[in-house]
């Protein structure tokens, strides 16, 4: 069988259950921004080296990202059934990760970062805002086709990022690179004490 098919020559590609729509659909746009974070995570993947302690949850999130997709691929009107599983339990597998990272990492998140430090925890900063923009897009999904865009997609893909920005932290803790901070987060400061002029 070829790779290539000619039906989307003219700007159209298929969906789940058989419907056509345009490549600049939302359906698309946003499958197609996952897509780009999940090859990224694969990217992150190969730097990492296959027996680094993250892999396997990494490789937990491509196949849910994979699946997620397929079911953002199916609009709620099509008789289909998507025999993909859902993995209704991102988020809370991505707090559990979180929480362990977190517990690792010697200072506590109080600021915004510049994203860099090493070629590990940028990669993990590329991941959060490309994860960021698909969440963006999942939302023009949802305002178009609120079926297809389930509670637990929007909510894992949410918890994602969170998740990208503190492995970003935890490997430059584990590297003994310095974070460049930028500012504060607005609820850390409101916290702040003020202080008082004589």
């Amino acid at each position: 069988m070829k790779i290539y098919t000619r039906k989307g020559d003219k700007g159209t590609t298929g969906v789940f259950g058989g419907k056509r729509e345009y490549k600049d659909s939302a359906r698309i746009e946003c499958n197609g921004v996952l897509d780009e974070a999940n090859s990224t995570i694969g990217l992150l993947r190969t730097k990492l080296g296959a027996e680094h302690e993250w892999q396997p949850n990494l490789h937990r999130i491509q196949k849910d990202l994979m699946d997620m997709m397929s079911h953002l691929a199916r609009p709620s009107d099509s008789t289909k059934v998507n025999p993909n599983p859902k993995p209704i339990d991102g988020a809370e597998f991505c707090e559990q990760w979180l929480d362990e990272l977190e517990a690792g990492i010697s200072s506590p998140s109080d600021y915004f970062l510049l994203p860099g430090g090493n070629e590990i925890s940028a990669l993990c900063h590329v991941c959060r805002t490309q994860i960021r923009r698909g969440e963006r897009r999942l939302v023009t999904l949802m305002k178009e086709d609120p079926a297809c865009v389930e509670d637990y997609i929007m909510a894992y893909v949410n918890r994602m990022s969170d998740l990208f920005f503190t492995m970003a932290r935890a490997e430059m803790d584990k590297a003994g690179v310095a974070e460049e901070k930028w500012q504060m987060f607005l609820y850390k400061r409101k916290k702040q004490p003020v202080e008082k002029s004589e």
